[in-house]
């Protein structure tokens, strides 16, 4: 079975330092949560610096109000540029998160990729066109939205 992907642009009226500082600070990830997914943060020690080899831990209730635990690492960073998160232990089978950032004239892209995989085969691929994807899409969509009211919208 493939995995799925998603593919998010969004450009905003800010520097590329000041979308990078905002972006890949794991302490702001709640804010551009949707509140009913009841995302917190569990894990300690980040550092001022997102880097290689970080781990984060989250608790979320993504259907249901359920918990659920979920632990990524931080597999690459290249200052300004991008950074990939990716699952060790949670709901996907697969799930990789490509965050990349570029200056453009009066502002930044940011580019988000992701490929995931859900478990149980057959009722993974059902529960994926059934919610899953829509339940990924609304998230980005509230992202979008946050980012806008903390930066401003795109008027290029």
């Amino acid at each position: 079975m493939a995995a799925h992907s998603i593919y998010k642009v969004q450009r905003l009226p800010v520097s590329l330092d000041q979308a990078w500082e905002f972006f890949s600070n794991p302490a702001n990830l709640q804010a551009i949560t949707p509140p009913d997914m009841g995302f917190k943060v569990i894990s300690k020690y980040h550092g001022p610096l997102m880097y290689a080899g970080q781990i984060i831990e989250y608790k979320v209730k993504p259907v249901l109000g359920i918990p659920i635990y979920w632990m990524t690492e931080i597999t690459q960073v290249k200052d300004k540029q991008y950074f990939i998160d990716e699952q060790r232990f949670g709901p996907y089978s697969l799930w990789h998160h490509q965050h990349h950032f570029k200056a453009i004239p009066g502002g930044v892209e940011m580019t988000d990729i992701i490929h995931y995989k859900n478990p149980l085969g057959f009722i993974g691929r059902i529960a994926n066109s059934l919610f899953i994807k829509k339940k990924l899409e609304g998230i980005f969509q509230y992202r979008f939205q946050k980012a806008e009211e903390l930066f401003g919208a795109w008027k290029g």
